[in-house]
């Protein structure tokens, strides 16, 4: 019988399930995590909500075999050394969204009519009646930065209040944005013209602070700010510098450690919650429903769709995922900043058709930044799928002897009429793209900075190119040169040595009249 232990405050539908199973299930939320897990050191299974399970806590129990995190974000746990330990950890993607959401709509209720500080002052026996005039939801100005599970689910709450909807999200497509009611724009319009501005972008490198001075001091005066996403994707002592001037009103529900004592943004947050985002029955029902029903699966059926730091299955090289990236990235880098890709079709040839589903999570990642990818393929799904993408895994013809080869295309538009797509392979253990587009022969090795210029071809090009880079002593490592015949089209490929400047990519342009020039750089 295997022992299921359950650490935390989980609704009991999962121990219930689970035991009906023939599970030794041990639920408890009380005792200090540590304690617990050394009572029961013999479990093989661990649902956690969010605790932190780190390598000291994985030692403890050395017949662990699987880490369920009923909820989808997994920060908490040290997946990395669960994997040295043969340890699979699965989440539960969409279990808490629309807990998050009604949650965002209560903050903007209670703080637009003063209902804190009202109930307050009512309870003392003040009559301040007048103290505490609001403001209506109805016919305002919501922007909304992140529209993955959660900002969509936010757009449907808030159809009742009749707002104008802004949204900010480089993945979601056009077509689903208009299938919402939202008007995608950038990041400043958002914070500029908003009467409510609520954060739901994942904390990484690139968003870490993002939210900051610059972007407060284009809010209007009285603008609500609403943060129920991750505590670093803020500029606390930005906010403190312009809040009062601004009279900008911060609702607040996460931090930067979960737990008792004392909070940073005590001082300038009008409200702010312990966490609560996911702290609902219905949200906590779910996500004890899900994780029993995975660990189910898991043991019973062998599905492993949700893991999300599985190790690779046996017969599939890494490199190829590698590869996926890159074909993927190169792609979305020739499409440009402008154009969002709408839908995906790949095709996998030789024994690589049979490992499709583990080239989703670097293509996504690949195209979309905020996307991890050591994320499991049901994880990649779910974020392709929630921004409009639909990914499509073409019939091969393995006639054609390309061998272990992938071929990635992205389309662009409502009948799809664009389009950029790259093939490639695995050459003496080194990746290679054969193809770019239509530029066949390309037989290109990506690692490093690579400076693409696409144009009409004529003599001479490839010298204006080498001497504008040798004029600023960069240094040329390759050329590669493969010409498109039937659209008299030629692209040059230059490796350098360092990267080539935004500015000096522009002065390119202008000298051989570029179609496309950008650059794509690869650091493995």
């Amino acid at each position: 019988m295997r022992k299921v232990l359950i650490p935390t405050k989980l609704d009991k539908f999962a121990a219930t399930m689970l035991s009906d199973r023939g599970y030794n299930v041990v639920l408890d939320g009380a005792t200090p995590l540590a304690d617990l897990v050394k009572a029961n050191s013999d479990a093989e299974v661990l649902i956690v909500r969010s605790e932190k399970i780190t390598p000291e806590i994985i030692d403890l129990l050395p017949q662990l075999k699987l880490i369920v995190r009923a909820g989808a974000g997994f920060n908490t746990i040290d997946i990395k050394y669960a994997r040295k330990h043969d340890i699979d950890v699965m989440n539960t993607p969409g279990a808490n969204s629309n807990a998050v959401a009604e949650e965002v709509v209560a903050m903007m209720l209670a703080a637009s009519r003063h209902l804190i500080p009202a109930d307050i002052s009512t309870r003392k026996g003040d009559w301040e009646k007048s103290k505490f005039m609001g403001r209506e939801l109805t016919g305002k100005t919501v922007g909304i930065l992140g529209l993955g599970h959660i900002g969509q689910l936010l757009v449907k709450r808030l159809a009742g209040f009749e707002m104008k909807v802004l949204g900010y999200d480089p993945m979601l497509s056009p077509a689903l944005a208009d299938k919402l009611g939202v008007e995608l724009t950038t990041v400043d319009r958002i914070f500029a013209e908003s009467d409510f501005v609520s954060l739901h972008i994942p904390e990484n490198d690139e968003t870490r602070g993002m939210v900051n001075r610059r972007l407060f001091e284009m809010m209007k005066p009285g603008a609500m700010l609403i943060n129920c996403a991750r505590a670093g994707i803020l500029n606390e002592e930005d906010l403190r510098a312009v809040k009062t001037e601004k009279k900008i009103v911060f609702c607040n529900d996460v931090y930067a450690k979960d737990a008792a004592g004392e909070k940073s943004v005590a001082d300038i947050a009008d409200i702010m919650l312990p966490h609560l985002g996911a702290n609902t029955h219905e949200a906590n029902f779910v996500a004890a429903k899900r994780a029993a029903e995975q660990t189910i699966a898991y043991f019973e059926q062998g599905i492993t769709n949700c893991v999300v730091n599985k190790a690779l299955p046996d017969g599939l090289d890494g490199k190829y995922q590698k590869l996926a990236y890159v074909l993927a990235s190169l792609t979305n880098a020739y499409l440009g900043k402008d154009n969002n890709p709408n839908r995906i079709e790949t095709s996998f040839y030789g024994e690589l058709a049979k490992y499709a589903k583990w080239m989703t999570p670097p293509i996504a990642a690949g195209i979309a930044a905020e996307f991890a990818a050591d994320q499991g393929p049901a994880d990649a799904e779910h974020f392709l799928a929630e921004t409009g993408i639909e990914l499509v895994n073409r019939e091969v013809d393995n006639t054609k002897h390309y061998g272990e080869a992938m071929s990635i295309d992205l389309f662009v538009g409502g009948n799809l009429i664009y389009k950029a797509g790259a093939r490639g392979t695995i050459t003496e253990n080194n990746l290679m793209i054969s193809r770019l587009n239509d530029f066949d022969q390309l037989y290109l090795e990506p690692s490093g900075h690579h400076l693409f210029v696409e144009y009409k071809d004529e003599p001479g090009v490839i010298g204006r190119i080498a001497g504008i880079l040798g004029e600023k002593n960069i240094n040329i490592i390759d050329i590669r040169a493969p010409q498109d015949l039937k659209s008299g089209l030629s692209l040059t490929v230059v490796k350098t040595n360092v990267e080539v400047p935004d500015m000096l990519i522009q002065k390119i342009r202008e000298a051989v009249k570029a179609s496309k020039a950008f650059q794509f750089t690869y650091l493995p």
